[in-house]
């Protein structure tokens, strides 16, 4: 089946994953706050442009998101020219983008006084997932509504699940965030002190990875942290904003994360060299820095 589509926010996510849903034969509608984005867009892919959020939204059945932060989204979606504005009855409302989870039952609530479903659907799988249409979607929201959206959030995953009530996609997201942080800490450790034990870094990762220590940072980043090379999507400014939100999260349920707040810390040192868009596994840096 067929449907017409709006997707707001064409960054390094949003701009493939708009895509994989206009080649799966929907009518999708793109707008983008810098226009010329949106114009690469359309050069690419079938589809069609708007000037703002609200116009790209008219007659959409359903409707994503995919911007930086709390404040975008709300101005995307609740402000002077937000999808609010012209969202149909009965169409369903996707968010995409990792914010709080405060601001997305926010609009679950405006979303269903108006008369259309909301979901908050964060991603995980960074760039290359993206353009490789293999993406996790963590989601939150009604299970109805949950089912007539999976068909199209399937055009750009790998997996999508329904988590549980509204907020429940955002706060796995940053469950997903904390582990990442972690699991990109221990190995920067690791291939520090392999480094400067003199071990050869192929042979030792193709060993360990066989074993308890393996994860999808070893397998995919284990090579290019070794070689200073950090160009792979998620930048640090973004893990950096994404762990804030859970460390403010973590406060208000009660939950101690002394580790997730040492490796923001360390983040923030690498932002002090000067690797504000570097990805998110440079934390190796400040490790070689310190020699």
């Amino acid at each position: 089946m067929t449907f017409n589509v709006a997707f707001i926010g064409l960054g390094v996510m949003g701009y493939p994953m708009a895509g994989y849903i206009s080649k799966a034969g929907h009518n999708v509608t793109v707008f983008n706050r810098t226009k010329s984005k949106a114009e690469k867009w359309i050069g690419e892919y079938k589809g069609k442009m708007a000037d703002t959020p609200a116009q790209a939204a008219e007659g959409a059945d359903f409707i994503f998101t995919c911007v930086g932060n709390d404040d975008d989204l709300r101005e995307v979606s609740l402000g002077e020219n937000g999808l609010f504005k012209s969202a149909k009855e009965g169409s369903v409302y996707i968010d995409n983008s990792t914010v709080s989870a405060e601001i997305s039952r926010e609009l679950y609530a405006a979303a269903k006084e108006k008369g259309f479903g909301f979901l908050d659907a964060p991603i995980s799988g960074g760039q290359s997932g993206a353009e490789g249409g293999i993406l996790t979607v963590m989601v939150g929201g009604d299970e109805d509504v949950f089912s007539k959206a999976e068909p199209v959030i399937d055009c750009y995953s790998r997996k999508v699940k329904l988590i549980g009530p509204s907020g429940s996609g955002q706060l796995t997201k940053m469950m997903n965030q904390m582990c990442i942080a972690g699991a990109v800490q221990g190995l920067s450790e690791a291939i520090n002190f392999g480094i400067n034990a003199g071990l050869d870094m192929d042979i030792v990762m193709e060993t360990i990875s066989k074993g308890a220590a393996q994860s999808w940072q070893m397998e995919n980043r284990y090579r290019t942290m070794t070689d200073d090379k950090f160009d792979y999507g998620f930048a640090i400014d973004w893990m950096r904003k994404d762990l804030k939100i859970a460390i403010e999260e973590a406060k208000r349920n009660g939950s101690p994360v002394p580790i997730t707040e040492i490796i923001d810390g360390y983040y923030a040192e690498v932002q002090e060299m000067g690797g504000n868009r570097w990805d998110s596994s440079a934390l190796i840096a400040r490790l070689k820095k310190k020699k």
